[in-house]
């Protein structure tokens, strides 16, 4: 995920066949999907092609660019952003193909604080600079991710409409807290304060499909990135996603994963 945001001046930014939208300083917008995107003084200056743009390394994680010359300065600060647990892959194909948000000074909200925390950071260079502006950006994200769901316009019916849900949402970040632990639809239901089957029954309307099925799909999702990702044996993955049996594990990523997990393995599948 892209995350660019507007500290000092303003742009242009302009996603593949879509309208320019405006960002005057204090905007934050988040590609997704690392669609490929223009940022421009105004919707018809000329631009450059990013890797041909020089490049002045200040840190580890942490290069400055410096573009144009002779007209209004724009100080944008770009991250990109990794997001390593399977629920975020999920999120993500919901997203639209560009968030954009803008906050005002005279807002006071949590947008242009941590903005302006950025802002200052990325000027002043103080040691520890990289670390910070991480940290920030993280936020950043983490927030504007909330806004989104919070105020998204969707049916009904839905994950986004579930992660809405005071109850259903709760039990869906239970269930991604401990993915391992021995869940029933009753203990999951009691864990939430609901009866069994009210509980099922609107996860299921919800979600679009039974809790427990729900449940071993993550876990399946999880093993298959330990296993492209980790040389931990299938055992040890088996047991750390909550099966005591690595015969009953290889039969359950078989029926959800297409293929036993040794052939993941062994190939290399996506």
């Amino acid at each position: 995920m892209m995350v660019e945001v507007v500290t000092s001046g303003h742009c242009w930014i302009e996603l593949e066949d879509q309208a320019p939208i405006f960002m005057p300083q204090g905007s934050l917008a988040l590609i997704p999907r690392g669609t490929r995107h223009k940022l421009r003084s105004s919707p018809k200056a000329e631009t450059e092609l990013l890797s041909d743009v020089p490049i002045e390394l200040v840190g580890d994680r942490f290069e400055i660019m410096r573009y144009g010359g002779g007209g209004a300065f724009t100080h944008i600060t770009y991250c990109g952003v990794r997001f390593d647990h399977v629920l975020a892959d999920r999120l993500i194909r919901l997203l639209p193909e560009i968030l954009h948000i803008h906050t005002l000074e005279e807002d006071g909200g949590w947008l242009h604080n941590t903005v302006q925390f950025i802002s200052r950071e990325a000027q002043q260079m103080l040691p520890g600079n990289e670390t910070v502006i991480t940290r920030l950006a993280d936020i950043l994200v983490i927030q504007a991710l909330r806004t989104w769901i919070e105020t998204t316009r969707e049916d009904e019916r839905g994950w986004i409409a579930a992660l809405r849900d005071k109850q259903i949402g709760k039990a869906l970040a239970t269930i991604h807290r401990q993915p391992e632990k021995d869940w029933s639809v009753a203990s999951l239901a009691k864990e939430i304060g609901m009866s069994r089957s009210g509980f099922s029954a609107r996860f299921s309307a919800l979600v679009g499909e039974p809790v427990l099925h729900y449940l071993t799909n993550l876990r399946m999702q999880l093993a298959h990135r330990q296993i492209l990702q980790t040389s931990d044996s299938l055992a040890k993955i088996a047991h750390r996603i909550g099966y005591n049996s690595e015969p009953a594990f290889n039969r359950a990523f078989k029926r959800v994963m297409g293929l036993p997990p040794g052939a993941v393995r062994k190939g290399g599948a996506g």
